[in-house]
Parts: C-alpha cells; sequence; structure tokens
C-alpha cells in the first residue's frame, strides 16, 4: 500500500495532477512488492482487474494503462469495474459483529456507501443488479469531515482528525442542523457545514479553545451520522433484507460503527463493516468485483 496522504495534506486536500504523477512513479514500484511479498511472478495472473471510474481522470487513466499493458502482454483478460461497486464487494473479505463471511453475502441486502466524494444507498437486488435508493443533493459526507476538519484547523484527511478529537467532546454540547429531505433517501451535507462555519465565527468570534473545538467536533460527528443510520435503516426494514453493508472511508469511523451496533441490536437483520483497511480505496475489492464479473463470463 502506497498512500499521497502526507503529499496532499499541505494543500488541505489531493491535488489531481500531482495525484496522478505519482501514480505513475509509484505503481511500477508497488507492482514489484506486492508479487514479492505473495511470492508470485506476475506470469502466474490469470486476469487483471482495474478501476474504469469514477474517479480522478488522470489518476484513472494511469491505472488503466497499466492494466491494460499487463493484460495485452499476458493475453489476459481485462475487468474493468466501478469504483463504488467495487466498495460493495469489501464485503468478501470482511467481518460482522458477531459473524464471519467468507463468500459473497446472499442477496438482497442493502449497501451504504460513504466514500470521500460519494454518499450512495443503494438496494442489492442480486450482485451485479442494484437500485440506487438515494445521492448526496451536494456534499459527500467524507467531503465534508474534510472541511469542517480544515475549519477547525485538523489535518487533511478530516476523518481521522476529527474522530481523534471528537472522543474528548461533548456530543452534546451543540445542535447542528440535519437536511431530513423528507421520505427520500438522498442526503444533504452543505448545511450542516455552514453551521459548523457560523458557530465558530459568529458565537466565539473565530476563536476557539481545545475544549470548544473538541465540542464541536463531537457534535458534528454525531449529527452528521444520524441521516446515515437512519436512512439505511429505514431501507433495510422497507426492502425486508437480512444485512446491511456499510463500506467506503468513512465507515473505518469506530463512533459510527457503535451507532450503528447500538441503532440496531433489536433488528432482524445485521450491520457489516468491512475491517479499516478495506474501508478506504484498495486494490483487494476491485480485485474481488473484477473476480465475479470474470466469472459470470465464464
Amino acid at each position: 500500500v502506497s498512500s499521497q496522504i502526507d503529499i496532499h495534506s499541505k494543500y488541505g486536500g489531493v491535488v489531481p495532477e500531482i495525484a496522478s504523477r505519482e501514480h505513475l512513479k509509484k505503481l511500477n514500484l508497488i507492482l514489484e512488492t506486492c508479487f514479492d511479498n505473495a511470492n508470485l511472478n506476475i506470469k502466474d495472473i490469470d486476469a487483471v482487474s482495474v478501476t474504469r471510474t469514477p474517479g480522478l481522470e488522470g489518476s484513472l487513466l494511469v491505472g488503466k494503462m497499466v492494466a491494460r499493458t499487463i493484460s495485452f502482454l499476458l493475453k489476459v483478460p481485462l475487468i474493468e469495474v466501478n469504483h463504488l461497486e467495487a466498495h460493495l464487494f469489501a464485503s468478501v473479505f470482511t467481518t460482522s459483529f458477531d459473524t464471519k463471511f467468507t463468500e459473497y453475502l446472499q442477496p438482497p441486502g442493502i449497501g451504504l456507501i460513504i466514500s470521500g466524494g460519494h454518499t450512495r444507498l443503494v438496494y442489492i437486488k442480486e450482485w451485479g443488479d442494484y437500485k440506487i435508493l438515494g445521492n448526496t443533493r451536494d456534499d459527500a459526507v467524507g467531503e465534508c469531515f474534510d472541511k469542517v476538519a480544515s475549519i477547525l484547523g485538523l489535518p487533511y484527511p478530516g476523518g481521522p482528525g476529527i474522530e481523534k478529537v471528537a472522543e474528548y467532546g461533548n456530543p452534546l454540547k451543540f445542535r447542528f442542523p440535519v437536511a431530513k429531505l423528507g421520505d427520500s433517501y438522498d442526503f444533504s451535507y452543505s448545511g450542516i457545514k455552514t453551521a459548523v462555519l457560523y458557530k465558530i465565527k459568529y458565537d466565539f468570534n473565530g476563536n476557539i479553545s481545545e475544549k470548544q473545538r473538541n465540542d464541536i467536533a463531537a457534535s458534528f460527528q454525531r449529527a452528521a451520522f444520524e441521516p446515515l443510520v437512519n436512512k439505511s435503516i429505514k431501507a433495510a426494514k422497507a426492502y425486508r433484507v437480512n444485512w446491511l453493508f456499510v463500506c467506503g472511508g468513512v465507515a473505518a469511523n469506530k463512533k459510527l460503527r457503535e451507532v450503528f451496533k447500538e441503532k440496531t441490536v433489536k433488528e432482524n437483520f445485521k450491520v457489516i463493516f468491512p475491517r479499516a483497511s478495506l474501508c478506504t480505496d484498495n486494490a483487494s475489492m476491485v480485485a474481488a468485483c473484477g473476480q465475479f464479473y470474470l466469472n459470470r463470463k465464464s
């Protein structure tokens, strides 16, 4: 695993041109390390899976060129997959609160995808067949965490920083607005981000103590999680499913997992999370998604 966080943190977010150049520098090294660690040779590859969309165009292009080159040279199948669908396939390697899964979860189920730029709720009729129930109408929850972290003077990416300081704060200290959007399964996070900004600017004249920062972070986190949890549970009940899978970078948040567990302890469905290393974008989920489509073709 190679991370660019240290490079982009100084800019407060990902710079697309820098990201794609770093991909060019690192991909061959990553491949060599991967094969060494797995005690495999590149000729052992049976197929290549690569992210097609969505994502930063430059970075996706670098990945696709490398994948296509390997596929062409080895004369093996190339499977291009959707980034968001790939997050759902992290379930192949994951555990719930009380059960370990080593194969595909049996549909139907509900998937909540909460990554950096996306917030999406889907009904999984079958693997490969989905109904989108709700999307974000403005900021995704991950983007909102990044922006609020910046307002609070916390480093990029914002999720881990807010989670860390929120542990020392009072989540009931401040009441931040949550967009309910009626009966819709959609999400909206622009309002809560602005509310945090105005709280600091007008109530504290732009100056907050460490304790106030911690209380704001904890209160923001509680409010941000409320629609994620409530709408996911509502969908699971409406579609009468046995499981709800929560994935994407924000799903690594320990407090979010606690809230889901508390709210669903008496429900007739299980809430399942990937282990933290498989929440953020990773090659394992792309491989699992590609393997599914490869097997379906054969």
